[in-house]
């Protein structure tokens, strides 16, 4: 083994560290960017339905909307997020 190569080893394990805790926190951050309004917008609905007696549209229009914001935001981070896999690490 010549030294160019016990030198490129480390190098390559950290950097495939560092795509593995990207493809992590892309995951948490997804997850989150879906349930929260979804999660939000079921409760909040449903109690606006119970208080008004409109039962369901309330939480109807409320997941409509939240579905729009994620849909928003998911292209917004995925655009983001493309380009940090794109550059990589910054060494």
């Amino acid at each position: 083994m010549t030294n160019d190569q016990s030198q490129e080893k480390p190098l390559k394990k950290s950097t495939d560290w560092w795509y593995y805790t990207l493809g992590l926190r892309i995951l948490a951050d997804f997850g989150v960017t879906i349930a929260l309004p979804a999660v939000s917008a079921g409760l909040l609905g449903d109690y606006l339905d119970e208080r008004w007696g409109t039962k369901p549209v309330m939480i109807l229009l409320l997941c409509t909307i939240a579905f729009v914001f994620t849909a928003i935001l998911i292209v917004r981070k995925a655009y983001r997020y493309a380009d940090l896999y794109k550059n990589g690490p910054k060494q």
